[in-house]
């Protein structure tokens, strides 16, 4: 059972039962998947940089990511529909365990200045941050990479409120800045 699990089933759920009253072991928020996805600035001149931003993802998700296409024509970006444009992952199961737990304890960590994560959530317990660089990730040789390039993590959870989907994501270790040192 990989490590984040183990603490979410352990020390997580009780607490969360405890904080918010919750009867229904069903009705505890959890961790339902992680989105990770690539937008890739220089698509339409260079396509070759979709497949590295997905060599690249591959590489950090440890799965396949899909190709995504736009939907819609924009002639001020030289765009076309059907255009691969980003590359995007869903992590479920152990996969999305193990990659958070690498996210929580070892990558977010090696961020030059790293002063906390915001915690803004998305008003239904859900949170997305993003990440300017894919060097960040232990797994990916900083003198290979070709394209330097962003991505955003999304965590979904089952929690039905804000405040849930914090005290979920704060009980399993993510580094969000103190309330205080937000203010000042």
């Amino acid at each position: 059972m990989p490590r984040l699990k183990e603490k979410y089933t352990n020390e997580v759920v009780g607490s969360l039962k405890e904080r918010f009253d919750i009867q229904n072991a069903h009705a505890i928020p959890g961790l339902t998947k992680i989105v990770v996805n690539m937008g890739v600035k220089g698509a339409v001149e260079n396509k070759a940089m979709v497949e590295a931003a997905a060599r690249d993802l591959a590489i950090i998700t440890g799965q396949k990511p899909t190709i995504r296409l736009s939907k819609r024509a924009v002639s001020g970006f030289k765009l076309r529909i059907g255009m691969p444009i980003a590359c995007a992952v869903t992590l479920r199961r152990e996969r999305m365990w193990e990659f958070a737990d690498r996210l929580i304890a070892v990558v977010l960590p090696r961020i030059r200045d790293f002063r906390g994560l915001k915690d803004k959530l998305d008003g239904r317990g859900n949170y997305t941050l993003g990440l300017s660089e894919q060097t960040v990730f232990p797994e990916i040789e900083f003198d290979r990479v070709e394209y330097p390039q962003g991505m955003d993590i999304t965590f979904v959870t089952t929690a039905t409120t804000d405040e849930q989907g914090y005290e979920l994501l704060k009980g399993l270790g993510m580094p969000f800045r103190s309330r205080e040192a937000v203010t000042n």
